[in-house]
């Protein structure tokens, strides 16, 4: 049965029609035949053929987290499901724009504005910010914890995966928080957004950029000192 109705097929379509180049998702599962898959797995890839289906700028490759396990840590993905988000071409470009969990909800909006904004190219951050990635010379790791009913979450998560296209050094992920409990206890997520940091920084909501922004330069800052 399809998880996407003719309405949202049709707007989803039509939000994808702006897409300028191929964009390619890469998504871990655990098998294929939907009988061992992990939880959410088989609902997750199942709304992603329906969205690749949408347009032909749009493909999906599916693969198996444990028999495909170099390629898994090649991406630093351990943990399913999980979808990459990659410029396409003969040699795919990892942007580091990570989703864990199933983008449903309020996150399935996050999941094309992520497909949209690597087809472009363009983070649309404020040149300030662009300007402070500059200084960035460690490897930055921002994790989103989010749930489906949070309207606020996208936020948050979107301007972590802006972040990321936009600099090299950073790799933002979305997690869905009831489906990985173990990480949500282990950061103390008792609401959502909550972004952290390097394991080390904890921002609770949807904070503005100029904001998000100062509390992760303060990674490159502190290494200075």
């Amino acid at each position: 049965m399809a998880l996407l109705n003719s309405t949202i097929q049709q707007q989803v379509r039509e939000a994808l029609a702006g897409m300028e180049r191929p964009v390619k998702l890469l998504m871990f599962t655990q098998g294929t035949d939907g009988v061992i898959e992990c939880a959410f797995c088989v609902e997750t890839r199942v709304l992603l053929e329906e969205v690749a289906a949408l347009s032909d700028k749009l493909t999906l490759e599916v693969r198996d987290f444990v028999a495909d396990a170099l390629l898994a840590e090649s991406y630093r993905i351990d943990k399913i499901p999980a979808v990459a988000v990659l410029g396409d071409g003969p040699q795919p470009k990892d942007y580091g724009i990570r989703l864990y969990g199933i983008p449903s909800g309020y996150e399935f909006g996050t999941l094309i504005e992520d497909i949209l904004m690597v087809s472009r190219g363009e983070s649309g951050l404020q040149p300030q910010t662009m300007n402070e990635l500059k200084r960035l010379d460690v490897p930055v790791h921002i994790q989103v914890f989010v749930t489906p009913t949070c309207p606020y979450c996208p936020r948050a998560v979107l301007l972590a995966h802006k972040l990321a296209l936009a600099s090299d050094w950073i790799t933002a992920d979305m997690v869905e928080a009831t489906e990985f409990p173990h990480l949500a206890n282990k950061y103390e997520v008792y609401g959502v957004p909550r972004t952290v940091i390097n394991e080390t920084i904890h921002i609770e909501g949807a904070v503005p950029e100029a904001t998000l922004v100062a509390q992760l330069m303060t990674v490159c800052d502190e290494r200075m000192t």
